[in-house]
């Protein structure tokens, strides 16, 4: 009787292993993401940029080597996209990391990382993204753009972001909580309510921001939703924003904490929130970081540079 209990535990024990192993097959690049340091995928040739490009041009760039936001970054790109359309101003889109070249960049005046995560850049790539920003490009990053993926490239988290991200909620992980504009001024928040409500993922980082020179926009009311991560760490910052900005050189940075949701892209402040910020690292409004609006009339948008 027992050998007999023993062979249906052996038999129940492999079956359990087998469909363990099918699970770790189908689902090995999302094993590599997250458990596994992430990929270390790296482009080298760069894609053909449109040679009719309107000027000013925007990048977005949704290159993923860590967590991908499989269901935000197609409506984050597609806002893009149409905001480029109905600005006028040239639009490419790429997951192509060899972008991130001196003679590339040369041809865009902003660009946008959405919810790009992981090791996505040469040390040559890096190089030539930062000194594109510090000479006068516009930077806006989304959501996992300040995520703890890119800690290994010291200047951008500490010198860009500013600060270095913990956790985000999981108790539940989607909390509704109330954001405070606090710079009702800056062009990045005009025509925002001083108070809203939205649904998140709410992130946490080990310092305000600020401490580091950020110009702060937007924070999170603390006492309006759970700020417990995984196995109950205590999430709360006191000062806690959400939304910073900076000059960098001659160039201007915002970045976002909002944005793991599809749904972000449909929700009206936010979406201006990204208009105005776009706009703003264009400097195309505001005279923050010594630079005076442009007066250029826009150009049309040709076939392949919407």
């Amino acid at each position: 009787m027992l050998r007999k209990v023993l062979k249906v535990v052996m038999w129940l024990l492999l079956a359990m292993l087998a469909v363990f192993a099918v699970l770790l097959w189908r689902n090995w690049d999302t094993v590599q993401r997250v458990f596994l340091g992430g990929l270390h995928v790296h482009e080298t040739t760069p894609p053909a940029i449109p040679a009719n490009l309107p000027r000013p041009a925007i990048l977005v760039f949704s290159k993923t080597n860590a967590f991908r936001h499989e269901e935000s970054i197609p409506p984050g790109n597609a806002f893009f996209a149409d905001l480029a359309e109905q600005k006028g101003w040239g639009y490419f889109q790429t997951e192509n990391g060899a972008a991130f070249s001196p003679e590339v960049l040369a041809r865009f005046d902003a660009v946008v990382f959405n919810n790009v995560s992981g090791d996505v850049f040469t040390p040559a790539q890096q190089a030539a993204f930062k000194a594109w920003l510090e000479q006068g490009g516009g930077y806006v990053g989304v959501h996992a753009a300040g995520d703890n993926s890119h800690q290994a490239w010291g200047w951008y988290i500490n010198d860009l972001i500013g600060a270095t991200f913990t956790q985000h909620t999981m108790d539940p992980q989607f909390q509704t909580a109330t954001v405070n504009v606090e710079d009702k001024a800056h062009p990045a928040a005009q025509g925002l309510p001083a108070t809203w409500q939205r649904i998140e993922e709410w992130y946490s980082f080990d310092k305000s921001p600020r401490t580091a020179g950020a110009h702060v926009l937007i924070t999170v009311d603390e006492k309006t939703y759970n700020p417990v991560g995984m196995f109950k760490k205590d999430l709360r910052m006191g000062d806690h924003p959400m939304v910073w900005s900076r000059c960098v050189g001659k160039g201007r940075f915002v970045y976002s904490a909002f944005g793991h949701r599809a749904e972000s892209w449909a929700e009206p402040e936010n979406r201006q929130l990204m208009a105005n910020s776009v706009g703003w690292v264009l400097k195309l409004n505001g005279n923050e970081c010594g630079a005076a609006p442009s007066s250029a009339a826009k150009p049309t948008v040709g076939e392949q540079g919407k």
